[in-house]
């Protein structure tokens, strides 16, 4: 269950979300989604009422987790067929590929296998180079540091600086990597049981206090 009375995100923040297991994190972005609906209240994206609605669909990109992915095609049908959702035909989404060449590290296209087949940390790849297609306004990634490996997050943390800095894209990342959420984030929330116990702006303390409370559960 979450209990959020209120909540804003203003256009351009980079957002973490952080907390235990069970916190509510997933299911703050599936509602946000509109995957689930709210028992009270509304969730609202520029404004306008997200449930029932398809505006927001053209400006919200997510990657939640590989179930999302259509796991019976190859990452270059899948990424042509989101490209082409786009309007995007299959030179542009090349060309928009040959800039995560270092991301993908040789290891997602051109490789002759389904998506399925790949290991968890590779369609988490998938995943996010979908959503970057898409170029939106809005990015909503839940713990995509989960499984990819160091070089990989290094890589991913510098794509969400440069979308967030370069593109006015507003980001809503949840991981459980203190030091990850803190280093692409300009604001941390933190949830247990449902409930924000703290929305607070990042600065150079801001991980030394959330180690500190997930070590002891002392308040920020």
């Amino acid at each position: 269950m979450v209990n959020v009375p209120n909540l804003e995100i203003r256009k351009g923040e980079s957002i973490g979300l952080v907390g235990n297991n069970g916190a509510g994190k997933t299911t703050l972005f599936r509602m946000i989604l509109d995957l689930i609906r709210p028992e009270k209240g509304e969730i609202l994206s520029k404004g306008e009422v997200v449930a029932g609605n398809e505006h927001w669909k053209n400006y919200t990109a997510s990657f939640l987790d590989e179930g999302f992915l259509i796991d019976y095609l190859t990452p270059e049908e899948y990424l042509y067929f989101i490209g082409g959702l786009q309007g995007q035909n299959k030179a542009q989404v090349d060309e928009f590929l040959n800039t995560l060449t270092d991301f993908f590290n040789g290891e997602i296209l051109k490789r002759g296998k389904y998506i399925r087949d790949l290991s968890k940390g590779n369609q988490c790849k998938v995943g996010i180079a979908s959503c970057l297609l898409q170029k939106p306004e809005l990015l909503m990634l839940d713990e995509p540091f989960a499984n990819i490996d160091p070089s990989t997050q290094i890589r991913l943390k510098n794509l969400l600086k440069d979308i967030t800095a370069n593109h006015g894209t507003t980001t809503i990342v949840s991981s459980h990597d203190l030091n990850h959420i803190t280093d692409v984030s300009d604001r941390i929330i933190l949830m247990e049981k449902g409930v924000i116990i703290k929305d607070i702006a990042t600065s150079s303390s801001t991980l030394a206090e959330l180690e500190d409370y997930f070590a002891v559960g002392q308040s920020l």
